[in-house]
């Protein structure tokens, strides 16, 4: 990655009328539908975007969106890239970059998530306040990152405490449950065994996925506000582990969609 590729990402984006959004949203599996209250959508697909990665899972649609949500306006990554479809890290945070040379200003992240802790049930949101990376590696492990930043990253407060508070009132006056935790990133693509899940336990995460932290990594690499919320699609009990549905996972996912849509709808406003 160098600095000419991010540049011409941009200026491809520019051109087509990407202009100065305050806010970047990352859309995680089976919760495309935010998309549809974007309005004056411009759309660029990723395949048309120089130097751009492809999205290759089924249920992710590789497009950038730009529009207004309650009078702002965003740019929404509708699919994302993962460790498992054979990206790296560069590639998988490669849009975070480009976002932010557009000129967000912060970040909303979602994703589904399996609930690791036994007292959040799948239909449950989850707002992220820390995380665990099992994912091997790091998004800026590379030569010239200093290129792009200060080398060591400061990881101490990941999610944004202010856009947090927002998102727990704004929960509560909405008759919302959002529950918050730790969230643990692993490579997947295949799910955890029982054993794995008494480990992650015992971490400390209260949910698990395979998303998210390479992207949050950079953007405290660009001192970019992040927000991030689970969808908890299954219960990962070991005494009791059922086998994987990806079908229910999805059908969860876009269940409980409607409500993370109102979170962020009503944090946009809010900013």
């Amino acid at each position: 990655m160098t600095k000419k590729q991010l540049e011409e990402s941009v200026a491809y984006l520019q051109k087509k009328g990407f202009e100065n959004p305050e806010i970047g949203i990352v859309l995680g599996t089976g919760l495309g539908e935010l998309v549809n209250h974007v309005e004056n959508q411009i759309e660029a697909h990723y395949n048309h975007i120089p130097f751009f990665p492809l999205a290759t899972v089924e249920f992710h649609t590789g497009k950038l969106v730009f529009g207004t949500i309650s009078g702002k306006k965003v740019v929404v990554m509708q699919g994302r890239f993962h460790l498992y479809e054979g990206y790296d890290f560069i590639d998988i945070t490669y849009p975070i970059r480009v976002m932010h040379m557009l000129g967000i200003s912060k970040l909303f992240i979602s994703n589904a998530a399996g609930a690791v802790n036994l007292n959040y049930k799948k239909g449950d949101m989850m707002l992220i306040e820390d995380h665990i990376n099992l994912q091997g590696g790091s998004p800026l492990a590379f030569k010239n990152v200093s290129e792009f930043g200060e080398r060591f990253a400061d990881m101490s407060e990941p999610y944004d405490k202010g856009m947090r508070a927002k998102l727990i009132d704004i929960a509560a006056t909405n008759n919302i449950t959002l529950k918050s935790g730790v969230y643990a990133s692993v490579v997947g693509p295949q799910l955890e065994t029982k054993a794995e899940y008494r480990m992650l336990k015992i971490l400390g995460a209260d949910a698990v996925g395979m998303s998210t932290v390479p992207e949050v990594i950079v953007a405290n690499h660009l001192n970019l506000p992040i927000v991030a919320v689970s969808v908890l699609t299954d219960e990962c009990d070991p005494d009791n582990l059922k086998p994987v549905n990806i079908a229910e996972i999805i059908a969860i996912a876009n269940k409980t969609e409607p409500k993370m849509v109102k979170l962020f709808q009503e944090l946009i406003k809010q900013l």
